[in-house]
């Protein structure tokens, strides 16, 4: 696994007309196993004297890998083990960056503090597919499963306080919107759906989106009608869109070959997309 640093070439954070990309590896991490999921504590800074690299990762043999270095001297890993089957998800609490939260196809969401130890383990329904923390609702956990359900937990008392249902399966991915804490969005079956969580438990808009299959869904960091989705990958190339809930179509369709993975940058509305060993980036107007 190669951990680079991007820097923007001709690119000042208002402008939209992305020319290209110089990047520099900062650090090599020998990972040894596949890595399927990665997750960056907010703990992280580049801009810092010693700069810190804090990250985890989901891997082939369903553990969880915490790395922590100051490229310098300090380079350190830790093992989390306790899923019994592949880890769809995971991310660290978007504050301190001190527990983790992961979700698995063994039934189960867990969350970790940095020590390795579990601090909380929550039974589900189905595989967990994804996992959310909000910067604005820090005792709240967002987990999909597999089975159209989404539940918040309140982590203080450990319990489910609300629901949401997409009426139809496989869910394959859902996400919190950053810009707007009442929106939460997923992609099922075929389709993208939206829900506004103090109207009802069920999507207000829905729509066909990929014909293979959706796979992935990420809200855009900076607006909150503007997201990403995938379709499933497929034996040569994966199908990529971008949607403004304010267009009937999706303003943005890309292919990827081999696509995997899917994120927005915080502050300009550029997307990227892992592909065969290349990192892809899309940009579009708000």
């Amino acid at each position: 696994m190669l951990l680079s640093c991007l820097r923007k070439n001709k690119v000042k954070e208002e402008e939209a007309d992305i020319e290209g990309f110089q990047y520099k590896t900062l650090r090599t991490f020998q990972h040894g196993v596949r890595v399927d999921g990665i997750a960056w504590s907010p703990e992280t800074r580049l801009d810092s004297l010693p700069p810190v690299i804090k990250f985890c990762t989901s891997a082939a043999d369903m553990k969880i890998r915490l790395f922590t270095s100051d490229l310098q001297d300090k380079n350190e890993y830790k093992v989390l083990e306790g899923h019994s089957d592949f880890i769809n998800g995971l991310v660290f609490d978007p504050k301190e960056g001190q527990e983790i939260a992961s979700v698995s196809d063994d039934h189960t969401c867990r969350i970790w503090n940095l020590e390795g130890i579990q601090t909380a383990h929550f039974v589900l329904h189905s595989p967990g597919m994804s996992v959310c923390w909000h910067p604005e609702e820090t005792f709240k956990l967002m987990v999909a499963e597999k089975n159209g359900t989404i539940r918040f937990y309140d982590l203080l008392t450990q319990q489910a306080i609300l629901s949401l249902e997409s009426e139809q399966m496989p869910l394959m991915s859902a996400h919190w919107c950053l810009k707007n804490t009442f929106k939460v969005g997923a992609v099922a079956g075929n389709d993208w759906l939206i829900w506004d969580i103090t109207r009802s438990s069920y999507p207000q808009d829905k729509r066909p989106v990929h014909m293979d299959q959706a796979c992935l869904f990420r809200w855009s960091t900076i607006n909150e009608n503007l997201f990403a989705t995938t379709g499933y990958p497929g034996k040569i190339a994966s199908q990529f869109q971008i949607h403004h809930l304010g267009h009937p179509q999706p303003v943005l369709i890309g292919s990827v070959a081999v696509g995997s993975g899917l994120s927005w940058h915080r502050t300009l509305p550029l997307c990227a997309i892992g592909g065969d060993h290349k990192l892809l980036f899309w940009v579009t107007e708000m």
